[in-house]
């Protein structure tokens, strides 16, 4: 009897495996052997150059089904900016996937579709995201979005074009401002770009307001749109960079950051204000431009909040597998993924022991200004359920704030009334 017992098992697990294994080729073998499919979906990091993240997911997938044969993975990458358009699509025809990465999740909390993160991780795994990201993923008080990848912003200058006009590096906006005059006096088309267009306007807004002793919320995490300090730094954006003919040929209102980026690397913008990962293209590019790096000048040069960004994993409820998702994100978080995606896409890792190890490393030396903000970034209202309206009324009307006479209290107070 046991030994029949133990060839019945033997065949249950055979066949277990063979679903398992065939699980990312979409056979229907998987489905009539029992096998549990999770569904996620994930956004594309990738560009002309670098592979798009579908095969980053689907490396994970087919390791964590070789290692969990009862378990079928199948993900779905969409651009950044439609994954989140496409998952509120999902969710409101009731086929919610079972883990979304993505950029939004206070609403998904707030209306009781999401697992919490203590609900499907292990807490070693929990315990090791770095605490920043961590309490920037709670919606009051409890752990909804798991931080999938962070970056930060900086303030890249053209090192050829700087020797030219006799220049270094500017330390506060005053200088700011002196070293786009002279860029502008030799022939730069951008001597510094502004993209405030509709792409990630949300981004270099608040860049600009941190520096200027602003930001979009308060010291309890409230929103504070209308401060003064947010309408002085605008201002000073209007009156100093845009109405001097110092941002270039295309109005910011209307310069999108991809746009801007590309500028830098073609050599037509003296400064730009951009993520890590414009070091990735720069790299790639056949112009070679040589750069440095400082981090965006405060006001007055004093020490500013770092301004950062996150992308974000979230497990919803309505497939019932909270067990198979929670052994999912635990792999998904193992050091050799984590610092995967980093590397591959410029990225900073959102774990502890991968940020330790990759600080030591002088390979990731283009990191390690990110790497040490990582604990200190000030981030996006993420837990106000609203926020995705709110920065969509951000990227729609804050060009205008900074436009020739625009008047920025006005357009702060029009994009507080969403928030409101």
């Amino acid at each position: 009897m046991r030994r029949s017992t133990r060839i019945m098992v033997a065949m249950a697990a055979a066949l277990g495996l063979s679903a398992g294994a065939a699980g990312c080729g979409g056979g229907q073998d998987a489905a009539d052997a029992g096998t549990t499919t999770l569904k996620i979906v994930a956004t594309n990091y990738g560009d002309s150059v670098h592979k798009n993240s579908q095969g980053y997911w689907d490396r994970v997938g087919l390791a964590f089904q070789a290692a969990h044969p009862g378990v079928r993975v199948v993900t779905t990458v969409y651009p950044a900016d439609t994954v989140d358009a496409k998952v509120a699509a999902l969710v409101k025809r009731g086929e919610a996937p079972d883990i979304v990465q993505g950029g939004n999740f206070a609403q998904y909390a707030a209306a009781g579709e999401l697992y919490s993160a203590d609900e499907v991780l292990s807490i070693p795994v929990q315990a090791g995201f770095v605490r920043s990201l961590a309490d920037a993923g709670k919606v009051n008080g409890t752990p909804y979005g798991m931080p999938f990848t962070a970056s930060t912003r900086l303030l890249y200058y053209n090192k050829d074009l700087f020797r030219r006009a006799g220049l270094d590096a500017p330390a506060t906006w005053q200088e700011l401002a002196a070293d786009a005059r002279a860029l502008k006096a030799q022939g730069v088309k951008y001597p510094i770009a502004l993209p405030f267009g509709p792409e990630e306007a949300e981004a270099e807004t608040l860049g600009w307001l941190l520096a200027g002793a602003g930001g979009y919320t308060d010291n309890g995490g409230k929103y504070d749109l209308v401060s003064e300090a947010n309408v002085s730094a605008l201002g000073w954006l209007r009156t100093n960079l845009v109405e001097a003919g110092l941002t270039g040929p295309v109005a910011p209102g209307r310069l999108n950051r991809s746009a801007a980026l590309k500028a830098f690397v073609d050599g037509e913008a003296g400064m730009v204000n951009a993520p890590l990962s414009l070091m990735r293209q720069i790299a790639d590019s056949s112009q070679n431009v040589p750069y440095g790096t400082v981090a965006l000048p405060g006001s007055s040069g004093r020490t500013t909040p770092t301004m950062g960004t996150a992308d974000w994993v979230v497990a919803f409820k309505k497939g019932g597998h909270r067990t198979e998702t929670g052994a999912f994100l635990d792999f998904l978080y193992g050091d050799k993924y984590v610092r995967e995606q980093a590397a591959e896409y410029q990225l900073l890792p959102v774990t502890v022991s991968v940020s330790a190890g990759m600080r030591a490393d002088d390979a990731y030396r283009p990191l390690w200004h990110g790497l040490d903000a990582l604990d200190g970034m000030s981030l996006y209202p993420l837990a106000e359920t609203n926020w995705s309206r709110v920065a969509a009324e951000i990227r729609s009307r804050i060009g205008a704030a900074v436009a020739p006479g625009g008047d920025p209290e006005a357009v702060l107070t029009e994009i507080a009334k969403t928030a409101r």
